[in-house]
């Protein structure tokens, strides 16, 4: 399984929302720099975050992106499937008549077992959960 551009952007983009969280509107250019990110395609994202109710904008001098709900209210899950839709891992595990050997394939129960740990991380992060992991990491490597 390999992430598209989009979806890594997006997750770098509320987590920074969300390290700032409390502090006021992000614009999206110092997300973009700060990122890395193109702005033109960080405003894509932005805009297909801000149409689901992920991220609200605020207009104005000071305005930007905000998230919509504390970070700890908010799932890796919900940035995923905007962008990457339901982990599928091979088709016969989404839909068992893809495959006439599905019902006794055992490699299907492999792939089964990974789409399920993959989708129960997502689900059970949030990104409250990836700040707070940041801080203890960088706090590991200070002298």
């Amino acid at each position: 399984m390999k992430l598209s551009t989009r979806t890594r952007y997006a997750m770098r983009a509320v987590l920074e929302l969300a390290n700032n969280y409390g502090n006021g509107p992000l614009q999206t250019r110092i997300i973009a720099r700060n990122q890395d990110i193109s702005t033109k395609y960080l405003e894509q994202i932005m805009a297909a975050l801000k149409s689901t109710g992920l991220i609200r904008s605020q207009r104005g001098a000071k305005g930007g992106y905000i998230l919509a709900n504390p970070p700890e209210k908010i799932k890796l899950s919900d940035v995923f499937d905007v962008f990457e839709g339901p982990v599928v891992t091979v088709e016969c595990v989404a839909d068992e008549k893809y495959c006439k050997r599905a019902p006794d394939c055992i490699a299907r129960q492999v792939w089964s077992e990974v789409q399920r740990a993959v989708r129960n991380v997502l689900q059970s992060t949030t990104l409250q959960d990836v700040i707070d992991k940041a801080k203890v990491t960088k706090s590991d490597y200070q002298i």
